[in-house]
């Protein structure tokens, strides 16, 4: 496979030669590990003192994510039991990077030797392979959903910030599985909302809808792809930038830098190209001695910069490549040959997603909120 560096060099002296790891700016993770290696990981660098933390609230939310937590899931059993590093001491984090591990144990690389040879349609495989010459082929490696566990975890940290400092909450759950839609629900739901159903929508009756198609889809052999919404309250005025860090776009960023996205929108969307500037402009208004808007078309974001209205956007996850049907595809040789997938996998990776979105949500909107700070004098726990 050619290497696209300089042909008089050999590839590990193309500069950069590496993959990106790590994301945000004052408040910034880096992420490590592999699918099938001996553990995943995050450094979190950036995090002030103080901070009470201990394994068992990161705990929480990883467990939220964890393979094997339903019969809609991948069968794949990992406890993903987290361990703290450093960064932490008696209770409180020192101000030094936080360094989080998750140890993986129910590692079967060999369902992957074919995969050696021959690259899954619409995954990540020919792609790796053409970047950067050498890849990882057991579970995808770095291109592996596994990888989002540093990311739930940094999450943790990052929306125990927010709450701290303003009470900001963020929701996410599950509206679309396949062409099945959930009814839009007027109240900001909770924990316990989400968490009734496997499949994380709000409206029982549709989740029951939702859970059955998955299943239809697995005995299959097939995947199903679909939509997580993600509201956050009590986001303070000011937060992004008015140019290139926008806060809807950082958000974009955030959402499609995850496995398996392929769609981004914010408020009302492509739908609001349907509307008239009269129709779509949210009307100001004083309430309370504060400047607000009675509608949100804008979903809480003006000009790139918070308006303290609700955060609202969508993700769309597409079906999971790895399908336990033949495929035609080519092998690492340039062949014409056929794939038929094993290993474990999700029929739909959108339930599980529901806490990374919100993990990454978090993690946005703390790093502006510190930048935001930066230029303010106004952070304070």
């Amino acid at each position: 496979m050619p290497h696209l560096g300089l042909a008089c060099k050999p590839p590990w002296l193309n500069p950069p030669g590496a993959v990106s790891n790590s994301f945000g700016q004052l408040f910034r993770i880096s992420t490590w590990g592999e699918s099938h290696g001996p553990a995943v990981g995050v450094v979190i660098d950036g995090c002030p003192a103080r901070l009470p933390l201990t394994a068992a609230e990161i705990q929480a939310d990883l467990d939220r994510r964890r393979p094997g937590q339903s019969d809609i899931t991948t069968p794949r059993k990992e406890a993903d039991q987290v361990e703290i590093l450093s960064g932490v001491f008696e209770g409180l984090t020192t101000g030094v990077p936080i360094s989080l591990a998750v140890r993986s144990t129910d590692q079967r690389p060999g369902a992957y030797d074919e995969l050696r040879e021959k690259y899954r349609p619409s995954h990540a495989d020919y792609t790796y392979q053409a970047k950067y010459g050498h890849r990882d082929h057991r579970g995808g490696g770095r291109s592996s959903a596994r990888e989002t566990i540093g990311r739930v975890a940094a999450g943790v940290v990052a929306k125990k910030l927010l709450h701290l400092a303003s009470k900001l909450e963020i929701r996410a759950y599950v509206t679309r599985i396949h062409d099945i839609s959930a009814p839009d629900i007027a109240k900001f739901p909770t924990l316990a909302d989400v968490e009734a159903s496997s499949v994380r929508c709000l409206h029982a009756a549709t989740a029951k809808k939702m859970i059955e198609r998955i299943k239809q889809a697995r005995s299959e052999g097939d995947s199903v792809g679909g939509i997580i919404e993600c509201r956050v309250r009590n986001v303070p005025v000011g937060l992004g930038e008015p140019v290139f860090d926008r806060l809807e776009a950082d958000l974009a960023k955030a959402m499609l830098s995850l496995p398996a996205t392929k769609g981004f929108e914010i408020g009302s969307g492509f739908a609001g190209t349907l509307l008239k500037g009269s129709q779509h402009n949210d009307p100001f208004m004083a309430k309370g001695g504060k400047v607000r808007t009675t509608t949100n078309h804008s979903g809480g974001v003006q000009g790139g910069i918070s308006n303290g209205e609700e955060l609202v956007f969508r993700t769309a996850f597409k079906p999971t490549a790895t399908i336990l049907r033949p495929q035609k595809t080519v092998d690492v040789h340039g062949k014409n040959t056929e794939l038929l997938a094993r290993g474990r996998h999700d029929p739909c990776v959108v339930p599980r997603a529901v806490v990374i979105v919100e993990a990454m949500t978090a993690l946005v909107l703390l790093d502006h909120w510190m930048r935001h700070a930066a230029q303010n004098r106004t952070f304070k726990l």
